[in-house]
């Protein structure tokens, strides 16, 4: 399991689009991930919605697990998710759909990324970064 702060990329906003970050692996055995992810704003936009995902079967299917919303201000957003929260619901997975500042516990795979969907022209000088601290 990789051990630390780990970055789950630094995404530049500039107009209306998706990104989709890198997958990160090798985060099998995790019980729980701490989640940082900061707006630092420029100018302009609408908002930045930033999805954290994980796979349960190599990256085949992503399921959101958190929605943050961020408006038109710097922001940061920190939580914590447990993959030892029983899940006694069916869950279906989800790719973009969650809804705003919601998270999901009791799911974590053995990878994660980041969606990024962004409306409105943003200056340059938007950027989302995330960071996560497995444990």
């Amino acid at each position: 399991m990789r051990t630390g702060i780990q970055s789950l990329g630094d995404f530049s906003i500039t107009a209306a689009a998706t990104q989709v970050g890198t997958p990160v692996v090798s985060f099998e055995g995790a019980q729980a991930l701490s989640v940082q992810m900061r707006l630092s704003y420029g100018a302009g936009g609408t908002n930045i919605k930033a999805y954290l995902q994980t796979s349960l079967d190599q990256g085949t299917t992503w399921i959101d697990i958190a929605c943050v919303l961020f408006g038109t201000a710097g922001e940061v957003a920190v939580f914590n998710l447990s993959g030892l929260t029983p899940k006694t619901v069916q869950l279906t997975p989800s790719d973009g759909v969650l809804a705003d500042d919601t998270v999901v516990d009791g799911v974590l795979g053995d990878r994660f990324r980041v969606k990024v969907i962004s409306t409105g022209t943003y200056a340059s000088s938007t950027t989302l970064a995330i960071r996560v601290l497995p444990r």
